[in-house]
């Protein structure tokens, strides 16, 4: 029972790690593409 909880939490925690890797990278591309807005904006 107690292998059981630990393989679940393990799972859990890898799954919240992709999670955020995911969303940081999500928003460095939207900040890149802000900052191409920006740019083209004040040429």
């Amino acid at each position: 029972m107690a292998a059981r909880i630990l393989a679940c939490l393990a799972l859990l925690g890898c799954i919240a790690l992709a999670g955020c890797n995911t969303m940081a990278g999500a928003g460095e591309d939207i900040s890149k593409a802000g900052g191409a807005i920006t740019k083209s904006a004040n040429k």
